[in-house]
């Protein structure tokens, strides 16, 4: 397998923008990170595409195609789909062909259009992610579901309100840094814990956001990058894909996701690292309790002590521990589904270059993305560093 890495990235500004439409968020982002790898289009091979419900929320399918119009290629296209991880998953894909030989030069992208709907057509339409038959058909939604999960977490490990409330300031205090985050407003304990209330434990502050945005990377092999490549090559060193089951009930555990745990072991094991090497981390946190948990399962923390290393600082910018989602996460830079996992990557390539002004994590070497689909049915990690 050759080796495979990021020359190019772009991405809109994460937010709301119901006069926006895909084909324009597409060509934004897309023409971007090419501009960014300082190819010409004509250099791309394929394109790996990544959406989770423009079916459904905007009646769109076929985007493959779609994407070559955008961009002005006839290229050979393929839609990834997996839920909230079908940014990583499209980049794991693209990975794979390119590291096989199939190609040299991919376009990796996805973008997903929501804030144009009603909320209910929205929650219905993510609702689709969980196990439909038995949750969503009952009235179960993802909040409902991920507290049941945080309660369940408070009754193992003690009450994590605290710790939950600190994702959310810091988060929100890194977004403030971020010119691409929906949200880059600082909020305090009292908003936090006094906001709308969703699902208990949760307020409004403790869920991620409903965005439109589009991320795209350019990836090539490594050889052929440093002849391509006008600045740094970010090479991708480790990569893990695990599975699990669809539905809540068919968990062995709710404190634990089977399928980040298997999915780190893979990257970690192929990037020859631990966790104690990993610089920064861009961590799936559709929910401040999900954020805690994940962070101990790609092990920075032992088993329930992920709530006391937020409260003790250790996931803060300059920790020197781990810095854990710099670019403010899904919870304030915003969740466009299917562009999710490539704007995790976008943040990690940024800090790589030390572009990343205010949120910059000092002396970053390497960083992680982290991103799971539905009740983490689905898991992706990546883990990159600069090529040598």
């Amino acid at each position: 397998m050759r080796s495979v890495s990021v020359i190019g990235i772009g991405e809109t500004k994460m937010g709301r923008y119901p006069d926006r439409s895909l084909q324009d968020m597409i060509l934004e982002a897309g023409s971007a990170a090419i501009a960014d790898a300082g190819i010409d289009k004509s250099k791309l091979e394929a394109i790996y595409f990544s959406n989770f419900n423009a079916q459904q929320l905007c009646g769109q399918g076929h985007m493959g195609a779609m994407v070559n119009e955008v961009l002005g290629v006839t290229l050979p296209t393929i839609r990834v789909e997996a839920a909230c991880a079908s940014g990583s998953l499209a980049f794991r894909e693209a990975y794979v062909a390119v590291a096989a030989g199939i190609y040299d030069v991919v376009l990796v992208g996805g973008v997903e259009k929501m804030t144009h709907c009603a909320t209910e057509k929205v929650t219905e339409a993510i609702a689709s992610a969980s196990d439909v038959a038995s949750e969503a058909a009952i009235g179960v939604t993802f909040p409902g579901i991920f507290a049941m999960i945080a309660n369940r977490y408070f009754h193992e490990f003690g009450n994590a309100r605290d710790a939950m409330t600190a994702v959310a300031i810091q988060n929100h205090a890194n977004a403030s840094h971020n010119p691409d985050a929906q949200m880059p407003k600082p909020v305090t304990k009292e908003k936090v814990e006094e906001g709308f209330k969703i699902a208990d434990p949760f307020t409004v502050f403790d869920c991620s956001l409903v965005t439109d945005g589009a991320a795209f990377t350019v990836i090539c092999a490594t050889d052929v990058a440093k002849t391509l490549a006008k600045g740094k090559i970010i090479e991708l060193i480790g990569s893990g894909h695990g599975g699990n089951t669809i539905s809540i009930a068919s968990k062995d555990s709710l404190t634990t996701f089977a399928a980040t745990v298997e999915a780190a072991k893979k990257a970690y094991a192929m990037a020859c690292l631990t966790p104690a090497d990993v610089d920064l981390a861009e961590v799936h946190d559709c929910f401040t309790i999900t954020q805690i948990i994940n962070s101990e399962d790609l092990g920075f923390f032992k088993k329930g002590t992920g709530a006391q290393a937020v409260l003790d600082g250790k996931t803060a910018i300059n920790s020197g521990v781990v810095a854990i989602n710099p670019s403010g996460g899904l919870k304030a830079k915003g969740h466009p589904i299917g562009a999710t996992g490539l704007s995790q990557i976008f943040e990690v390539i940024t800090q790589l270059r030390s572009d990343a002004g205010g949120r910059q994590v000092p002396g970053a070497k390497i960083g992680l993305t982290h991103n799971i689909g539905g009740t983490a049915g689905t898991c992706v990690v990546n883990i990159f560093r600069e090529a040598e």
